[in-house]
Order: structure tokens, then sequence, then C-alpha cells
């Protein structure tokens, strides 16, 4: 097998994730922060080689530590138009300063909050057997998040 990358990373988008925040399950303070799981509600991804929907159960186990920093631990069950199933596991760090955390945790104003503001990267993977898209198994990438009205978008990029 012969790669022909060039040898410092370049980024090539993916697909754009956006989904709907659903009902959100609070532990409270524990040894390690705040564990806190918010479910996904309704939710699309589009790009040039692959589209389709996010499957109810796909969910982030977020941990907030007592520094304010978020620990992103999601996991989601894409199905691809053609209805192909694909498991998106990502890790990630979401830092939203204090003077802008109100407006963060507020859904009518999140969206209105400029994403340069705070940080919100992830760094996805991918697993399936769907023989069209075996070669995301094999693939790095990174994703840049934001806050929008209805929940969260994502840009994925493949790191060539």
């Amino acid at each position: 097998m012969i790669f022909n990358h060039p040898a410092s990373p370049v980024l090539t988008h993916l697909f754009t994730l956006s989904a709907g925040i659903g009902r959100s399950d609070d532990t409270g303070d524990g040894a390690t922060g705040r564990r806190i799981r918010d479910s996904v509600g309704e939710g699309t991804f589009a790009g040039e080689r692959l589209r389709g929907e996010l499957l109810p159960g796909s969910a982030d186990w977020r941990l907030i530590r007592r520094d304010i920093t978020s620990i992103v631990d999601a996991r989601v069950m894409l199905r691809t138009d053609d209805g192909a199933l694909i498991y998106m596991s990502y890790g990630g760090r979401i830092v939203v300063p204090p003077d802008v955390l109100a407006q963060a945790r507020d859904p009518e104003r999140r969206h209105l909050l400029d994403p340069a503001a705070y940080y919100f990267r992830t760094a996805p993977v991918f697993e399936t057997g769907a023989e069209a898209y075996r070669w995301l198994n094999n693939i790095v990438c990174v994703g840049t998040g934001r806050l929008t009205a209805k929940g969260v978008d994502y840009d994925i990029f493949e790191v060539l």
C-alpha cells in the first residue's frame, strides 16, 4: 500500500454534523467534577462523501472539571442516506471563559455567542462494517464545535 500524503498535516472537510440537545441528566458534583449526560435530539450530517442522520440514543457524557473545562465523551450512531450504520465516538475539550458562560448556557442566547469567544475541539474516530465506508475505520479526524439555537454543530475534518 502506498500513501502519498504531505509531511505536514492537511485538513479536508469530511462533514458538518448538526445536533439538537435533548434531555440532560446531571449527577451533581462528584469526586472528579460534575458529570452530565446530554442526550442528542434530532440531528443530521452532510459532506461530499457521506450524509445522513443521527440515531436516538446518541449522547455526550461530559465531565465538567472544577476549572470549568468540559471533557467531551460522546458516542453517536450515524445512519447514512444509503442505510449504512457508522459508530462515531469522540473526546475533546470545551472551554468557555467565565465572562460568557451564562450566555453559553442560555438556550435563547447561546447561538449569538461568537465561536471565537470559546474553545470547542474534538477528535472523532469511526467504526463501521459497511463496505462503502470502511475507509472511515482508518482515518484521523479533528472537529471544531459551535453552539447553535437547537444545540451544537461540528465541522469534522479528515487529517491527511
